[in-house]
């Protein structure tokens, strides 16, 4: 075992249990004193090397990074692809365009660490291309974001991973269907229960996409972020770190990639290696996911129970399924769809894989009769029309992210949302009522059936979203 891995001083625990020896000096400003060695964790890994790199993700992202470590990036700026600034910024705390946090947990934190932030804690999403010397908060220059919470987010991977090869093996097959029969083909992509529309080919080749919904025309569901953009969690780890922290990944940033070891011009270079987001991913993927608690109060339990038949009354259960059924709890990092600018297989790096069937909780998820887990995530990882010209609350962002309409996200996954307030994508929104009178466009008719209902049913569907915790 390599002793090189990226361990922050302050987590005594971590150090023993990884074992690293000859830590740094207590008195250092280091946030972190190694990097963890992609080669320690490739292949098949068994629980106790899952334990070892969960517990140094979890250090990794508790970790209040420094200038020491990296922390900042004078001459890059946060876009997703790497991009030069024509000159340092003065200022390296920003708002906008970041740095703005010191910590991964310093806005993952509500109601523990990997969890959700207040209004506090908002971040400014842009295309990275802003001049950080006369932009503001403005929403014409960025769009205000609240803080999601991380738990789960391994099944919500893996759903995703599943419900794109499900419905690209749908559409390939029609395309084989199409030339050898010489015959026009449309079949309608429907994976786990959820509809994505249709497709049509013809006998040439051509595909139509315009009857495709909620999706992106390569037919890749990205589980993450309020506009559903972001495919796998290694792509939204490499991505924050740089944008909030000017830590900057070798997988992206190194000089293989960019023909400079030290892009961002900070002095620092190996700010993140290849081991360490993959260390940080497995601690993401093995987060537990939410629970639905049973209240002691026995008017709650009364209540809850009648909100749960409403939810199914009003609609809401169209989008915010209740479970989504999931094939395997086997995680691959990378995964089968990651993006460019990550680590991928065939590309020079090697991968993990790991059964998060080893972790305690997975023994408690339900499961159907064909064996197969019940991710209870209240969600369908679709994009949905949420705002319309009456009720526009919900489509309040100017600017379009990756090419998705300003008025269209992600179906939010409910679990846990009592734990995770304020609510809407901006965290403007203090109640529950609020946010779901705040639904518009293709949620107009379930919100209107609540708006409508009588007060006693209304109370019931808010007992009911009140049982949805992430444990403390």
């Amino acid at each position: 075992m390599r002793y090189d891995r990226f361990i922050p001083l302050s987590c005594v625990a971590v150090l023993t249990i990884a074992g690293a020896a000859g830590a740094a000096d207590p008195w250092s400003e280091n946030a972190v004193s190694r990097h963890i060695d992609q080669r320690d964790y490739t292949g098949t890994l068994d629980a106790a090397r899952l334990g070892e790199l969960i517990d140094a993700g979890e250090a990794l992202f508790v970790a209040k990074y420094t200038t020491v470590d990296g922390a900042g990036r004078p001459l890059a700026t946060q876009a997703i692809i790497p991009t030069k600034r024509k000159r340092p910024v003065e200022q390296a705390f920003q708002r906008m365009q970041g740095m703005d946090a010191n910590a991964c947990s310093s806005c993952h934190n509500d109601p523990v660490v990997g969890g959700a932030g207040d209004f506090s804690v908002n971040v400014f999403v842009s295309e990275g291309f802003g001049n950080a010397d006369f932009d503001s908060v403005d929403p014409q220059f960025s769009n205000e974001r609240n803080t999601n919470h991380l738990m789960g987010a391994g099944l919500v991977e893996l759903l995703a991973r599943e419900m794109s090869a499900d419905l690209q093996s749908q559409r390939n097959q029609a395309i084989r269907k199409a030339k050898s029969g010489g015959v026009e083909q449309t079949v309608r992509l429907v994976s786990k229960g959820v509809d994505f529309g249709v497709l049509t080919i013809h006998p040439d080749g051509i595909v139509d996409l315009t009857g495709l919904d909620g999706i992106d025309t390569d037919l890749v569901i990205r589980p993450f972020s309020q506009k559903g953009v972001m495919t796998s969690l290694r792509q939204f780890t490499i991505n924050a770190l740089n944008d909030h922290h000017g830590m900057q990944a070798d997988e992206r940033f190194g000089a293989r990639w960019t023909g400079e070891a030290d892009f961002d011009g900070d002095s620092h270079d190996r700010e993140i290696t290849t081991g360490d987001v993959s260390a940080l991913v497995a601690w993401q993927a093995s987060r537990p996911p939410p629970v639905t608690r049973k209240p002691e109060n026995a008017e709650w339990q009364r209540l809850a129970g009648e909100g749960r038949a409403r939810f199914d009354d009003f609609g809401c259960a169209d989008c915010h399924r209740p479970t989504l059924p999931l094939d395997s709890l086997v995680f691959s990092d990378p995964g089968p769809l990651d993006a460019a600018g990550t680590l991928r297989l065939g590309e020079g790096g090697e991968g993990a894989v790991y059964d998060l069937a080893l972790l305690d909780w997975a023994k408690t998820l339900p499961r159907d009769d064909e064996g197969r887990v019940l991710v209870p995530l209240f969600g369908d990882l679709k994009r949905h029309k949420i705002a319309d010209r009456q009720v526009a609350v919900l489509g309040n962002e100017l600017l379009a992210q990756r090419f998705v309409e300003r008025d269209i996200f992600m179906t939010s996954e409910l679990w846990g949302i009592a734990s995770t307030a304020p609510y809407g994508h901006r965290g403007d929104l203090t109640t529950l009522n609020e946010v779901i009178l705040a639904h518009g466009g293709e949620a107009r008719e379930s919100r209107d059936r609540y708006a409508n209902a009588d007060e006693d049913d209304r109370r019931a569907l808010i007992a009911f979203l009140k049982t949805m915790e992430i444990p403390e």
